[in-house]
């Protein structure tokens, strides 16, 4: 149920328990609008959960879809996660993830900042997209608990723009002192570069959810960052 202005409620104001100490997944299944739609996204996405347990993460992003309908999504998933340790993590909405007890929210350029976010939601972990040093550097200054930094190579998300490249993602890790994911364009082979860069992991869009079976591809992912030696 959504408020009159389209904000979902709270149950218990911001005093939830946060799980910010837990280990960070290494890799994020970040969703798009489109990718959300489709039909049997929650099985996809409850598959993604239980291939990778505690090592991977829902990312759910939408800028479409109503309070309610976004919070009978983040509902399902929060139950995936309490099920098998994986975290669903929302993108922007801070009242969603405190409301469906999401372990995580995160936030870009057009959403409250990582700091207001923190002192209206101490219990959640946060992290923040960025593209920029100076981004990096001050969602680090602000509090987040990760960066997600991109995009690393060309893809289908920003076609004809060419990625800002491994350089720019090593250059994002020395900068700052927090875990950083890579992100655009990431296939499973990616995942040693990554690493090697010096990244805590991968957010993958399509590699993911354009798979015939979106848990065998996490396992794939995962499998790559293991060859490198990923806890």
């Amino acid at each position: 149920m959504t408020g009159p202005t389209g904000f979902i409620p709270i149950p218990g104001g911001a005093e939830q328990a946060a799980p910010t100490a837990r280990l960070l997944p290494v890799l994020h299944a970040v969703t798009n609008d489109e990718i959300v739609g489709r039909a049997g996204f929650l099985d996809d996405a409850r598959a993604v959960m239980h291939a990778g347990g505690e090592r991977v993460a829902v990312q759910l992003r939408t800028a479409q879809l109503t309070g309610t309908t976004l919070y009978a999504i983040c509902q399902a998933l929060a139950e995936t996660q309490d099920e098998c340790g994986a975290w669903l993590i929302v993108n922007d909405r801070v009242d969603a993830a405190l409301a469906a007890g999401a372990r995580g929210v995160q936030l870009t350029s057009r959403s409250m900042r990582v700091d207001d976010a923190r002192r209206v939601a101490p219990g959640l972990a946060i992290g923040a997209s960025v593209h920029a040093l100076a981004e990096a550097r001050e969602a680090a200054r602000a509090g987040a608990d990760w960066c997600v930094a991109g995009h690393v190579f060309e893809s289908r998300g920003r076609p004809g723009a060419p990625g800002r490249g491994l350089a720019f993602l090593a250059d994002v890790c020395r900068t700052v002192s927090v875990p950083v994911f890579g992100i655009g364009g990431i296939r499973p082979e990616h995942l040693p570069l990554l690493r090697e860069a010096g990244a805590r992991g991968a957010a993958v869009i399509r590699g993911i959810w354009d798979a015939p079976n979106t848990g065998r591809a996490a396992i794939e992912y995962l499998s790559s960052y293991d060859a490198h030696g990923g806890p």
